[in-house]
Parts: structure tokens; sequence; C-alpha cells
């Protein structure tokens, strides 16, 4: 366990020290091979380039050498074919797919090792002693010695996540040529000592269209904990097999600089110290060797590469962090400049990766034996409720928040409601090795707290819920995931700063520091299906509550089965004349969805399959994020058949448009879509004769306001707000079509939102409290503003609605109670003509005035294509120099000064993310050289 006070991570050279000035003192000496080179004997060569010549080169493969010399870069068809043949040629190789793509592209994998260490049975059994460090309660340290001493080390080297950024995996190719035919001593120490698992590319779909999401328009460095996509999750399934030491991920970025670690704070409390020390070292591996065949052109310089910098290890969807929290590993960001000749890119890619084996080679015994030590010490914490501190690695930082003083012994998950979300948690956490319960008898929680920031004593915990006791081996995962609040320790934000799992499914949580022995059995399989079998006149029935449920209604209406809903009590009833129980059941239990039999006929509303349309703008391209995440829900997911909508649709009513029932607004940056006054009034008209019109976050309510369909504004954002990403507590206004199977107090994910005013003419739905009850976690600044703000509204226009999402209730497919409420904002039944026209014959005009006020309100004046504007926080006395440094860079930059801090916010109209864009690392590097401190960057 760290001590409560420790603010730094140590290096093995000193607290803190800066990679760039070990890596000076390397550079002065020659490369001299690792002294355990020479101690294999007749195994090995002194030639480092002596190879098998059964096994084909990349040069003789590709007609082109991998890394210096090489000339373009290598295909996703290619890569696999290359993978393939080097598998049959080299008798320390085995490989396979370890999933497929939206199109059907394979995710090849190679593993490598010493021939001796490749059969089945030896490979499975490394595997499995690996595994068995990961639980030291069925194992002495007496047996995990002999594991670390005798067993090899595993580990990943990943590329290409990002399908445009493609020198990770052209390096990765050049590593497996080395590792598989190489006859040197380095390649034997390697090969003894490691068992290297190679994915050339995570992303094959990316890479084919020079794109950085895969074809569904997902972040897949992004998708680590939710899993939503298929190349996420057989990566995870195969990493459970083979768990890593040591993960790279080989990225590209702006310019010509390399980064690795030591990595940006904030670091996540809850990764363990060992990964942290491990990532440190081979950070300085890294720059010892990266001079090393020329990769800086010669310079032994460190001008080619760069560390503590933008890339942090805090948010648990990277390719870094989910390793290090999730399998104990040294999980690592390499990011290349993309600006660099291809040689360049690929040849530096490859020293790292193999000055990282070489280290991972020549520590392995201090891994695994470290290794072990990961879990013993997790299972002591969540024994004593322990939560790890707060810590910083940069040099210059110091915790600005640190971790309370609180002990969490166990999660429980209330089956109150949203079974079929609860159950989807619990399966998450099953898929990552984490031990669940099911609560058999009810129990009382002398001491609870009660997810939204209140406590409670003697909580009832009810049979059926179910039970995550911190006292196990996957503790630290656990935490992250679960935890109420991830306790930023420090005020730079590369991603969102909370993913609380049970705030964004919105599930009935309470965590408690109490010693509790419940009586429960631990989850095998997931829960729920039929519950029997009905009368053959009556019924099956769920609640439509959840994210699940509205799957499940959406296939069983695109299945042509009829379904009726309760629209007081959100209750769904299908005739069993109309599906088997057996079919039934093979819907709904991989749902999560319990299904009751009832002798009673169906009742309720007919619901109807929504004629979804998907707005595209002029021109939007179909793989991008807000977009790609309404694809995939609604048409991976729910299986609605989507039809492409265009301005120019709108603008002309074409069929396209006209024949839709639904119309799904995406997130975008403009105010109007492209729509010309005439389509505003084909959108306006569309709706009124019965259309639902649902929008989502900037271009969805905007959009929305100029065609007249709401009348709420929107309001400026103070100087100094941030909110990054941040869950809050919302006031739901129960009995409403869209709220239908909401609790009355609900979460909701903020990540710097539109504030809406609320609606005078329509339902506001979800409503920030204006009271004592406001809450909220993350990393907020000024979020006071939102007090008695609106983030959903739903306006009905003649016998339609306009349904609009201040946040983006689909963000990265795994907001399951923004999933729930889209499905009820496109089954909302039509109002009735007769009751359309009583509710709008006389106050109409005082609705068209409000409507038509609220349309031509000025914009907020930071908007103006500011989609994602960057901002940086420094004290306002830093002002001047700031400025002058930002000048160097941009002339657009706008600045604001309150409460003793200066804010410089450049527009980001592309809305890159910092990895991206051309100058922002450069800029706040060149802040840091001027001696500038930065209290925030947002971007």
């Amino acid at each position: 366990m760290r001590p409560s006070t420790a603010s730094y991570r140590r290096f093995p050279f000193g607290k803190a020290t800066s990679v760039a000035v070990i890596a000076l003192t390397a550079f002065t000496l020659p490369f001299i091979p690792s002294a355990s080179a020479n101690t294999h004997g007749p195994k090995c060569s002194q030639d480092p380039n002596a190879h098998l010549a059964s096994v084909p080169s990349p040069e003789s493969f590709f007609g082109f050498p991998l890394g210096k010399g090489q000339s373009r870069v290598v295909t996703t068809g290619e890569i696999r074919a290359y993978v393939d043949a080097v598998g049959r040629a080299s008798d320390r190789v085995v490989t396979g797919t370890i999933a497929h793509s939206f199109t059907g592209q394979a995710l090849p994998y190679a593993i490598v090792s010493g021939k001796d260490h490749m059969g089945r049975k030896e490979l499975a059994e490394i595997a499995e002693q690996v595994k068995s460090l990961r639980d030291p309660r069925s194992l002495r340290p007496d047996k995990a010695a002999r594991i670390a001493k005798d067993t090899p080390a595993i580990v990943w080297v990943a590329g290409n996540v990002h399908g445009g950024e493609t020198s990770g995996a052209d390096a990765a190719l050049k590593t497996l040529y080395e590792l598989s035919s190489g006859l040197s001593c380095d390649v034997t120490k390697r090969n003894d000592n490691l068992v290297t698992v190679i994915v050339p590319t995570q992303n094959p779909d990316g890479r084919d269209a020079n794109r950085r999401t895969n074809d569904r328009g997902f972040d897949l460095n992004r998708d680590w904990f939710a899993r939503t996509q298929p190349e996420t999750d057989g990566k995870v399934a195969m990493l459970r097999d083979y768990p890593p030491q040591i993960f790279v991920d080989a990225h590209e970025m702006g310019g010509r600089q390399y980064f690795f670690p030591p990595n940006a704070d904030p670091i996540h409390h809850e990764i363990a110290d060992q990964p942290v020390d491990w990532i440190n070292r081979i950070g300085a591996a890294n720059a010892a060797g990266f001079g090393y065949n020329g990769a800086c052109a010669g310079a032994v310089t460190t001008e080619c590469y760069f560390n503590y910098a933008t890339y942090d290890l805090f948010y648990m969807g990277y390719g870094d962090t989910a390793p290090a929290t999730g399998f104990g590993a040294a999980g690592m960001t390499f990011e290349k400049g993309s600006s660099s000749a291809v040689e360049d890119r690929v040849q530096q890619q490859f020293n790292t990766q193999w000055a990282t084996t070489g280290w991972a080679a020549d520590n392995k015994r201090e891994i695994l034996g470290g290794y072990y030590d990961i879990w013993q010490t997790a299972l002591k914490e969540g024994a004593a409720g322990t939560l790890e501190p707060n810590e910083v690695v940069q040099p210059t930082n110091t915790v600005q928040f640190p971790v309370p003083d609180v002990k969490i012994k166990s999660y429980f998950l209330l089956p109150d409601r949203q079974l079929g979300d609860v159950r989807k948690l619990v399966e998450r956490l099953r898929g990552m090795d984490v031990e669940v319960y099911k609560v058999e008898r009810s129990l009382k929680v002398p001491n609870a707290r009660v997810f939204g920031g209140r406590s409670a004593k003697n909580l009832t915990v009810p049979e059926g819920a179910y039970w995550i006791p911190m006292n196990q081996p996957q503790k630290h995962w656990i935490q992250a995931l679960l935890a109420e609040d991830p306790y930023v320790p420090f005020p730079y934000f590369y991603d969102v700063s909370s993913w609380s799992n049970p705030l964004l499914m919105g599930i009935d949580t309470i965590a408690t520091g109490d010693t509790l022995s419940p009586k429960a059995e631990r989850v095998k399989r997931i829960d729920g299906g039929t519950d029997g079998r009905a009368h053959k006149d009556g019924s099956y029935t769920y609640p439509m509550d959840s994210a699940a449920a509205s799957e499940l209604t959406f296939r069983l209406l695109g299945s042509g089965v009829p379904v009726s809903r309760d629209l007081t009590t959100g209750r769904v009833s299908l005739s069993a004349r109309e599906i088997s129980e057996h079919d039934l059941d093979d819907l709904a239990r991989p749902l999560g969805v319990t299904v009751g039999a009832s002798s009673k006929p169906v009742s309720g509303t007919p619901l109807s399959l929504p004629d979804t349309g998907l707005f595209a703008g002029t021109g939007i391209s179909t793989t991008s994020g807000s977009y790609g995440e309404a694809r995939y829900v609604l048409g991976d997911h729910w299986g609605l058949n989507l039809t492409q909508v265009t301005a120019a649709d709108i603008n002309g009513n074409t069929p396209a448009f006209t024949g839709r029932t639904a119309l799904v607004v995406p997130d975008g940056n403009s105010s109007t879509g492209g729509l010309t006054a005439e389509g505003l009034a084909n959108l306006k008209a569309w709706v009124a004769a019965g259309g639902t019109y649902v929008g989502l976050r900037n271009e969805g309510t905007r959009l929305a306001r100029s065609a007249g369909l709401t009348s709420t504004t929107e309001k400026a954002k103070p100087t100094g707000y941030q909110v990054i990403g941040s869950h809050f507590r919302v006031d739901v206004a129960n009995g409403t079509p869209v709220a239908l199977g909401r609790p009355a107090e609900d979460f909701q994910f903020n990540n710097s939102d539109p504030i809406l005013n609320p609606s005078q003419t329509g339902t506001n739905v979800l409503s920030y409290p204006a009271d004592d009850t406001f809450w909220s976690n993350g990393y907020t600044v000024g979020a006071d503003v939102l007090k008695g703000t609106v983030s959903l509204v739903d306006e009905p226009t003649g016998t339609g609605h306009a349904v609009l999402f201040a946040y983006n209730p689909l963000f990265r497919a795994y907001n399951e109670n923004g999933i729930h409420l889209v499905a009820n904002a496109l089954l909302e039944p039509e109002a009735p003509a007769a009751a359309a026209a009583q509710r709008t014959v006389a106050p109409l005009a005082g609705v068209e005035a409000l409507r038509s006020a609220a349309a031509e309100a000025p914009e907020p004046a930071d908007l103006g294509g500011q989609w994602r504007p960057i901002s940086i926080e420094v004290a306002g006395s830093d002002l001047a120099r700031t400025e002058a440094v930002v000048r160097r860079y941009t002339d657009t930059a706008q600045t604001a000064e309150a409460n003793g801090s200066a804010y410089i916010t450049i527009p980001n109209p592309e809305g890159l993310a910092a990895d991206e864009h051309p100058f922002l690392r450069d800029l706040v590097s060149a802040l840091r050289t001027e001696q500038i401190p930065l209290r925030s960057v947002v971007g």
C-alpha cells in the first residue's frame, strides 16, 4: 500500500528525474548488447544480422524493407498475408485472429517466443502460470517465486488503433520478423524470457480508409472499459487469455517528434505502483536507445522525442490505462509525429518496441515477482476498504485534489429497476474477471454511501441485488470503473473526467466501508429470459425501463411482433400467440431482461416501429462520432433500417425526408445544418404533420431553434466555466412520454454541453435542480450556472414532437440511461389530431411568437464555429506573458479574466483532439519552457 503522504511516483534513478537527463548520459556510450546476451553460449550468434533463411524477410515479401528505406505503408491485406506467412515458416510463432471488424476484416495476431515455449501444451501452461499470479489467494509466495524465475513474461505490442496512424503496425511486423527469425543473442534473450503477442493493426477498416475511427465512427482508444465495438471486445478477451505485464499501444500524432512515457498528469489513483515504476523505467530505456540505428537522423539529442506532456494515464477507456489498471501491465502510449517520412516513423516505432522488449527481457523475473505483488496488495487494500492515494508524475506538479479519507469494502447494484442494464454492468465486470455475487437474502447496511453524494443509515439491500466485494484481486479495476467520483488529482484533461458506470447507466448503487457477509451466490452466467410460459390467451410482459429493455422492444417490433405499452407504468406486453416462449427467451436472455408470463391479455397503446432518418447535413461523414454512434445504437443494436437524410432532401422535400416518421439529428457545429429558409419551413411542417424530431446536443438543438420548433434559448457560458465530462443529478418530469420508466431523480452526463434555458411551450423533461440537491462529480468549475436550466425538452408541434437533448445521450454508446430516453422519444405516440388542435388553437399565436423570438435570438458569442474550443487557464498575473507565447502560434485566440485567473480560448472548429491539433502540444510545451504555471488545459 502506498503511503497517503506520497505525491510522486518514484523513478529507479531518483524522485521524478527527467528521462531526458538520463538519456543524455546514455547517448554518450556506444551501443553494447545486453550483458545477458553472452549467457546463451552456442544457442545464439553475435551477428545481429543473422536470420533464419526459411522465414521471409519483409523486404523479400513486400519488395521494400521495413523502417530504413521503407517507401510506403503496408496495406491491411499485406499485413494479414505476412503474419500468416511468418506463422507458417517459423516454429517460434503461432498466429490467429482476435476478432473481425464491422466490414468483416480479420484482426490478425502472432504470438512469438522460443520454440520450446510454442507447443500448444507449453504455451497454454505459460499462460496459466502467468494468470495464476493474478490470484494470490490460491498461490503461495514460494510457488509465485518459482513462476517468476522459470516462466516467460508476456508482452503485447499493438499498433494502429487509430486507422490513419500506420507506422506502429509496420514496425510491429519488423518486430515480428526479428523475433521469429533472428539468430542473435539479443533475439534469443527476448524469446527465452518473453512471450510476445503482436497485434499489428487494431483497426483495419480505419487503416484502409486512412481514418482515425472504425467503420462505425468509434475511437477505439476510448472503448476499452465499455467494449462496445467488436475490435475491442475480441482484444480484451484475448488479453484475459494472455494477461500482459507490458502493453505497447503504438500511435501517431501531429508534428515530427516522438512521445513515450513518463506520462503527463493526471494519473488515476488506482493504478498500482509496479506498472508505473515499469513505465518510467521503460521510458529511460527508450531514451537510451532512441538514437540507435539513426532513429534521429544520427543526432544524439533529445529534440526528437519528448515526455511528460499531452498524454495522461487517467481515463479508463485508453489502451494504456485499461491494461495498467485491469491487468496490472505497464500500459504505454507511444506516439510518433506523422509529418516525418515513412521510414523514420517506422524505424523509430521499431526502436522503441525493441528497447521495450529488451528491457522486459532483462527484468522479467523482477516483473513477474512484482506482478504477483500487485494482486496481493489489491487483496489487502480491498479487505481494509483502502483507496489508493492521488499522486502525480511530472516533477513540476503537485496533487491538487487528494483522494478523501473514505473506506469502501463493498458495492451493491440494486435491482429495483433497470435490471437489464444492471445485468449488463454485471457482465461487463465479469468480462474483466471481477467476482460478482447475487444476494439471496436481504441485509442491512449500517453505513451506506448512496450514489449522488448522499448517505443512509441501516439501508436495506434487497434479495436479488448484486454484490461486488472489494476483497478480491480486481479491486483496482472495480474502483476505477464503479467509483462515484474518479478523484481527479490535477486539472489537465485529455478526455473526460468521469465515467462512473453506475451513473452512466442510471443504476441505483451504494458503497459501504462496513464489513459484511451477505448470503450470496457467485454469478456464473447472465440472468434474464422468460420466467414461465404464458397461457395461450395470455401475454408476456416486462418493464421498458432500461436500454436493454428498449433494445428488446425494437427487436420484437422489427420481427413483426405486435407490442403495446402502458403509457402510465411503462410496461410492455405482447400476445403469447405472437411468439413462442423459446424464441422470446432467445431474444431476452442475452439482454438480461426478465420477461414475465401472464394470463391477462395484452393491454396498453400499440407501438409502431419508427421509419427513421439519420440527418447528414451537407455531407457529414457517416463515420463521424455522433453520426456513427446513432448508426451503431439505432441500426446495429436496435435493428432499425436507417435512411440517410441530407440538407438537400429537406430543402427539396424529397421522399427520402418526407417518407420518414422520425428524424435523428446528430451533434455537429452548425446552427442550420445547411437548411435554407424553405428547408426550415419544410422541417417544421413535417413535425406538425406528425413527425418526431430528435436533436442531439449542439446542432440538434440549434437547428430545432432555427426552425421554430422550440422556445428554448441558449445561455452563454461564463468565463472560466469548465465541465469536463462529468455527471450531474437531474430532476425528471415523471408522467411524460419521454421520461416513461425513469426515476424522479436521475443522472446525466455533461461534456461542456450547451446550456439551455427552460422551454416555455413544451415539457422540460430533465432539469438541473435549482436548490441544494444540485450535485456533480468529476471536474467542474462554475457549474452552478446550470442550476434551473434544462437538458431535455419535449416540444409538441401539431401532432408531432421535437425532442431536444442538450447533451449527447448516445455518447460512445455507453450512456445507457440516455439511450433509454432516445428509445422513449422515438416510440412516443403521435398526438391525436383533435387533441393537437385543442392544444394549439387558443395559444397558437403566443407559442409561435415565443418560438420565433427564440429562433431570432443571437447565439452566445462563444459559438462562432468553436465546436470544441481549447481553453488554457493561467494566473491573471501571467496573462501578458501567456499572450506573447500564444501569438507565436495563432492570432485567433480570445482572452478573458475572472476570479484571479486568465483564460485563453483558441478556436477549434474541427473539434480536433489534443494529439490531432496542429500546435496545441507545442504551445503547452512552450508555456512550460517559459515557466508559466498552467492551472488547467482543456482541449
